[in-house]
């Protein structure tokens, strides 16, 4: 049996068993019919009237303006993103969850259960403040004890009667109604707008009474009336074609809800002085053609949406269930139906009591300011998706309707800020419960996806749009903006971490690091394989340390051919690699081959070249940075200084201090001194002048030897060559100090500006 559901915030058709499929035959108008049914409910009959007093004419029209710059957008959002994917049972929550992840869907779930769940005690009040001319007319012809005209006993009354019901017969409630509802309510406002207008207050559109409320807060009272635009959500999987229907349906009673509104409001102006505007509830009985046909209107409105919130209020708690969002037994317990009819019986008894609870305040205004921020939470978040998935461009996201992602930005903008005009402690409130949850959820479902699958798309296009910028506008300027984009390309991942260790610390905060292992190879399906098993563990590697280095692999017929791809490639940074780093070991020397090898290529195609010597050693306790500077070296310095400047960046070597051994030519050691001085405090580099020393020069043995001596303690040693070095020494250039620990030699294109 189809079960058509509908409330404030969603409606949705329950198919009472699994096993029997969806008719799919549903058109435009049952979506129309829910969306409008509860569109027009009690915050028109019950408190427009109020707002009308309070603001005047152009400040209700205002409400109503910036309501729907609100519901507008989140109308076309949902209409959009339920055309892209159908709604399973949960109606909004689902459709949230699958688009922002578990976590943060169910975040927003449990948010929009309580929303629900709040609404039954809402409508309930409602239809209490209908029965109000009833016992008024009882009055007149019988006694009427006190106690029977307690609101909140009468509420807590049919809290029961409504609780009972729905525990013994479950969700018994056809189309039929839904279309007699409708009927009631269109008989309702034309009676309403046939009754007599005499223009009491004039043409004075701004006249309010005195000391009236203000202009958000009689807003937070109003807002709930405009919360019903996506009843229609849930229908999809019922509806015979839902990418028109839904798109269709949901903007139609939007339309139809804003012209409503508007004429309502206006001929409320016309018809009532202020004053009883402002104080009396039921003026619109008053001015109708047939008085009582205002609270029948009433009446029907607010119970059908008191049953709708009712049925679907357990239905959104049991989809969180199912998702096993919840700990322990506890999502089992709220995902099981009763066994006869499949009724979430366990969630309903949840709701149940949290609709007594918010009956027990018994004022309709601070229970419509509770939902208002509920659901302005909901629809901010629905625009977000809105915008969020148009920017993204996510090529599985094919919505039929779509919306413009400057009108569900606007909604998303406009919902959080409203939030905050029309109650700061309210909102902020709202926003920590909301934080809150998240984090528990986040902590229940570790494994699950949050924040990260929601800008994942957004990150992408932003990443794209940068790097395509930053090449439009790259200059021949580079030196003046210099910055590292290492590549390091080794088959020795899993045997030594100096290198991959060396390249996150310089790609920490100043730099960008590509890390890439090579596999020796032809590309097949088993080389395929390894290179994503690889990729796995060297992603766990990363995890560990927290590392911001780009890893990847490659696969290639020979080491040669491998730097030769690598090094034409643009950089994930969007930018040139302009550095590449090797790496070797005083017993496994083939890799410092591979160095020199490549020596002349990495040169001509202007890349810094460094290779790190790593040591049994290793980095030490991250203290002490030497770095050398000798009369071969002056291309190489600023380089050397400035990677060891971006070294003390990184956490690990917050405590480092970096010493400079220059040498000097006889009789020219204050020229070379100030020289150093003025280059370290040009750049602002925080070397003190204590840490500068300057060694008479020597033959080049015996400087090798001083550098021997002098950084055999050091942490690491950094050491500059160039092309001569290769040419007329090769590997006996990096095997001279076998005192030290781990050595960076470093080689740069060209001389490198401190500023």
């Amino acid at each position: 049996m189809i079960i058509v559901i509908h409330h404030r915030q969603i409606a949705i058709f329950v198919a009472m068993s699994s096993k029997i499929p969806s008719l799919r035959t549903m058109g435009t108008l049952p979506v129309f019919m829910t969306a409008i049914s509860t569109i027009l409910g009690a915050i028109l009959f019950l408190r427009f009237g109020y707002a009308v007093g309070h603001v005047g004419l152009i400040g209700a029209l205002a409400i109503i303006i910036i309501g729907h710059m609100v519901t507008i957008p989140t109308a076309m959002a949902v209409a959009e993103i339920a055309t892209n994917q159908k709604v399973e049972g949960g109606g909004a929550y689902y459709m949230i969850s699958r688009s922002f992840g578990l976590n943060i869907g169910a975040t927003i779930g449990i948010t929009l259960f309580l929303s629900q769940a709040i609404s039954v005690a809402f409508y309930i009040i409602a239809f209490v403040e209908a029965l109000g001319p009833l016992f008024d007319w009882l009055e007149t012809m019988i006694y009427v004890p006190m106690w029977i005209k307690d609101k909140r006993l009468l509420g807590s009354i049919f809290m029961l009667l409504l609780t009972l019901l729905m525990l013994s017969k479950g969700a018994n409630i056809g189309v039929k109604a839904l279309y007699f509802v409708v009927f009631i309510l269109a008989v309702s406002l034309g009676m309403f707008f046939l009754g007599e207008s005499n223009a009491p207050n004039g043409n004075n559109f701004y006249k309010t009474v005195r000391n009236p409320d203000s202009f958000f807060y009689v807003f937070t009272i109003i807002f709930p009336a405009f919360t019903g635009i996506a009843a229609g959500l849930g229908l999809s999987g019922d509806l015979k074609d839902p990418k028109k229907s839904i798109p269709r349906g949901t903007i139609w009673a939007t339309v139809v809800g804003i012209v409503i509104y508007i004429s309502v409001a206006i001929k409320l102006f016309y018809s009532a002085p202020t004053w009883d505007l402002a104080t009396d509830q039921m003026v619109m009985s008053d001015i109708a053609l047939w008085g009582p046909i205002i609270p029948i209107g009433l009446g029907c409105a607010a119970i059908s949406s008191a049953l709708g919130s009712i049925m679907v209020a357990p239905r959104t708690l049991q989809a969180l269930g199912v998702d096993k969002i919840f700990p322990g037994k506890a999502n089992g317990w709220l995902a099981k139906g009763r066994s006869r009819d499949g009724e979430p019986f366990n969630a309903l008894l949840i709701t149940c009591i949290i609709g007594f609870v918010f009956i027990a305040l018994g004022d309709i205004n601070t229970v419509a300011r509770i939902i208002s921020m509920f659901f302005m939470i909901t629809y901010g978040i629905i625009c977000l998706i809105s915008f969020l998935e148009q920017f993204a461009a996510d090529p599985s996201y094919r919505p039929t309707f779509k919306s413009r992602w400057y009108l569900s930005l606007l909604g998303a903008i406009l919902c959080f800020w409203l939030m905050f005009k029309m109650d700061f402690t309210y909102a902020l409130a709202s926003t920590i419960i909301m934080v809150l949850i998240y984090v528990w959820i986040t902590n229940v479902n570790k494994g699950r996806k949050g924040i990260q699958k929601l800008f994942k798309g957004v990150l992408f296009q932003l990443s794209r749009q940068f790097q395509i910028f930053i090449q439009k506008r790259d200059t021949e300027l580079v030196e003046q903006e210099w910055r590292p984009f290492i590549i390091s390309v080794s088959k020795d991942s899993f045997k030594r971490r100096s290198a991959f260790d060396l390249l996150r610390w310089l790609s920490h905060k100043y730099g960008f690091g590509t890390y890439i292992h090579f596999i020796d190879g032809f590309l097949s399906k088993e080389t395929y394989q390894e290179s994503k098993e690889v990729m796995r563990r060297l992603l766990t590697l990363n995890e560990g340390v927290k590392s911001k280095v780009y890893l990847d692999t490659i696969i290639s017929p020979s080491y040669t051919s491998a730097i030769a791809q690598v090094i034409q490639l643009s950089g994930v940074s969007g930018k040139g690699n302009n550095m590449i780093l090797f790496e070797f070991t005083h017993d496994e020397r083939e890799s410092l081959n591979d160095a020199i090898q490549h020596y002349q290529l990495l040169r001509a195609t202007e890349f810094d070249v460094c290779i790190l010597r790593s040591t049994i050693k290793g980095f030490g306790y991250k203290k002490n940075i030497h770095i050398w500077i000798r009369p071969s070296d002056f291309e190489n310095a600023n380089l050397m200084i400035l990677l060891s400047y971006i070294m003390l960046g990184h956490p690990e070597w917050k405590d480092g201090v970096i010493n400079i051994f220059s040498t000097y030519k006889p009789k020219e050691r204050l020229q070379a001194e100030a020289k150093l001085l003025e280059l370290v405090q040009q750049g602002r580099l925080p070397i003190s002048p204590t840490n500068i020393q300057l060694i008479p020069q020597q033959k080049e043995e015996k400087i090798d030897k001083i550098i021997n001596d002098k950084s055999a303690d050091a942490d690491l040693t950094i050491v500059g060559y160039n092309s001569e070095h290769i040419e007329q020494e090769s590997e006996v250039t990096f095997n001279k100090y076998p005192d030290l620990g781990n050595i960076l030699f470093v080689s740069a294109y060209r001389e490198k500006t401190i500023a």
